[in-house]
């Protein structure tokens, strides 16, 4: 017996790796919320401090790196980044953050170049790992996890089994108020055997629970109050994923401690909350009266001509469906993802691309007529005039093409940042702004300059960039992300009044009679401001009861109702002239891009959770 038991010892010395990697004990450091700038040099200091200290710590396996890597999303910024976390001695795996997708001048394509992929998988020691993009593309909204990202999760865990460890990484935490469809996720991955919800977006530890799920979030690598990086460090053992956070310099500190033998929630239950529809049986008059699930995310509002339907979407997919039925007629694919919204006209379509192309495609059948090819991703919206489609993009170049040819008839090249809005073309100008702080007012038949507007403004964020600008009474109407309305003039581009009075933000709307617009408040209420005048003046403030919103769709107005949407995939319907309720509908719980109404009573949309479809109200 004695000699037994020194053999199972003199075993034990000999292999305690084998065993140690039988029993899954590892351990690994956690980087978030970098916000390396161009402008500031210390985030690019607190991270190397960091990526230092990691490669000091002898038992690090691995890295995950949690989004926000940069402050404003671009190439340069992101490749900066890399060249830092390649100084790690181990391997690292990263994901997005809301400033790699909301402000993208790539529209979250250099991302995947950069770092190989948008979303990760790898087994370590036994665990699962998938990391995978919760925030909102390139669209100001609540996080969101598009549906093809949800299918691939699933998928992975049926692969590796039901009963394998998993550990799910994301930026965002998937709760009510940061990502819109956090039930859809928890409920997709309840069944599974999830350890824990890795992310970072608080800048501070954080232990949660998501619908019973574990949820750790780590405090941001930039310095503290008391000029300290820091980063989080997990250590999984046989029975238990230990939590710690290390600044430069000192010890580790655990805060967090979880068992791997308990099981925090039920695998066979249901979210603990979900969205309330409720506000549909108010207003049962509106119906759906066709609706698709297309299965990818679509960042961009539906194009209408005659009896076609055509929406571009998150796989870079351009698809035709009818407008009476939903029926599918058509795709086309492109490189990469469709961000701005397409254009049609007298039979064909135009959208820009990703994959740094604009396409013009037939209407009929989806056959390809020409391509543009741009240096960078083309990520804004159409405005087709007389045969001519406007377009801007992301190589500083805004371009008026001939739609039958698809010839390039002239190309403004003076752009500071890059385009996604939807042009506004009046008169011999037309105007659109760009992430550069600036509005632009070219000439329409040769794209000369003829005047810049930036109202002051100093910070990239604050740029007129997502607005879709109008123009009445010789004036050009604009809301940005400085929270103000602002009066410009169409000659001479010399403001005529400036407004922060309604807290308005990337919303407006025109009437069809040109003497008023319309802009969401960042809380409940659209307002209503005349066109006419040298100062602002309210006409009406409609209380619609959203809560508080600063997505960018705009409001339309046809034949006297004003449609308007909001991130929580509300639609609503007010009288134009007084702004009086008219009804409300709730689609889904995620961003519905600018609606396109087809009559007074009736309305189609997109939305980011991939839904298409029109709504119809029977009455008023």
């Amino acid at each position: 017996m004695k000699r037994r038991l020194f053999f199972l010892v003199l075993l034990a010395c000999l292999i305690p790796l084998g065993v140690q990697a039988q029993l899954g004990t590892f351990r690994f450091a956690q980087l978030t919320d970098l916000h390396l700038s161009p402008n500031n040099p210390n985030p690019t200091e607190d991270l190397l401090r960091s990526v230092a200290q990691i490669n000091a710590t002898n038992n690090i396996d691995f890295v995950l790196v949690t989004g926000d890597l940069t402050e404003e999303g671009d190439r340069a910024t992101m490749e900066k980044v890399k060249s830092c976390l390649d100084l790690l001695k181990v391997k690292y795996y990263v994901v997005l953050g809301n400033h790699e997708t909301k402000w993208s001048d790539s529209g979250c394509t250099a991302f995947g170049e950069i770092f190989g992929g948008e979303r990760f998988e790898f087994e370590h020691k036994g665990f699962l790992f998938l990391g995978f993009n919760s925030g909102p593309l390139m669209r100001m909204a609540y996080g969101h996890v598009v549906p093809q990202d949800i299918r691939w999760m699933k998928e992975e865990m049926d692969k590796a089994g039901k009963d394998k460890p998993v550990m799910l990484v994301t930026h965002y935490p998937l709760m009510d108020g940061d990502v819109d469809n956090w039930y859809e996720v928890t409920d997709a991955v309840r069944p599974y055997n999830i350890r824990l919800f890795i992310g970072g977006h608080y800048h501070t530890n954080r232990d949660l629970r998501y619908d019973g799920i574990p949820g750790i979030l780590i405090r941001s690598n930039l310095r503290d109050k008391d000029n300290k990086p820091g980063y989080g460090i997990y250590e999984v053992t046989q029975d238990s994923i230990l939590v710690y956070t290390r600044r430069i310099g000192e010890p580790e500190k655990k805060w967090a401690a979880f068992s791997l033998t308990k099981q925090y929630y039920d695998r066979n239950g249901k979210a603990e909350k979900y969205p309330d529809f409720s506000v549909n049986k108010e207003f049962p008059q509106v119906k759906e009266q066709w609706i698709v699930q297309t299965g990818a995310g679509i960042y961009c509002s539906p194009a209408v001509e005659k009896d076609k339907v055509f929406v571009g979407d998150d796989m870079g997919r351009l698809t035709a469906y009818a407008l009476k039925t939903g029926k599918k007629l058509w795709s086309f694919e492109s490189g990469k993802r469709i961000v701005g919204t397409p254009a049609a006209s007298e039979g064909i379509v135009v959208f820009g691309s990703a994959d740094r192309r604009i396409y013009g495609l037939s209407a009929k059948d989806g056959s390809l007529l020409w391509k543009v090819d741009a240096a960078e991703p083309v990520l804004g919206a159409v405005t087709i005039d007389n045969g001519i489609a406007y377009i801007g993009a992301s190589d500083h170049t805004f371009r008026a093409i001939n739609i039958r040819t698809g010839s390039v008839i002239w190309a403004y090249t003076g752009v500071g940042g890059y385009i996604e809005t939807k042009p506004l073309v009046t008169e011999d100008k037309v105007i659109f702004g760009a992430w550069d702080n600036t509005l632009y007012a070219l000439n329409k038949a040769d794209g000369k300059e003829l005047w810049k507007w930036t109202g002051g403004l100093t910070r990239m964020h604050f740029s007129p960039a997502a607005v879709w600008p109008v123009a009445a009474d010789g004036k050009v109407f604009i809301t940005d992300p400085q929270r103000a309305m602002t009066a410009i003039d169409i000659h001479t581009g010399n403001t005529v009044w400036r407004s922060f009075q309604s807290m308005v933000r990337e919303t407006i709307g025109l009437s069809e009679d040109g003497e008023r617009v319309y802009s969401k408040t960042m809380n409940d209420s659209i307002v209503c401001y005349a066109t006419r005048g040298d100062i602002p003046k309210e006409l009406w403030a409609s209380n619609v009861g959203f809560g508080y919103e600063h997505a960018p769709s705009m409001q339309v107005e046809k034949d006297g109702v004003m449609f308007g949407s909001t991130k929580e995939g509300l639609i609503f319907a007010l009288e134009a002239k007084t702004g009086r309720v008219l009804w409300k509908h709730k689609i889904g719980n995620s961003l519905i891009s600018t609606v396109v109404p087809l009559s007074r009573r009736e309305v189609l949309f997109t939305a980011t959770s991939g839904e298409t479809g029109v709504l119809r109200a029977k009455n008023e």
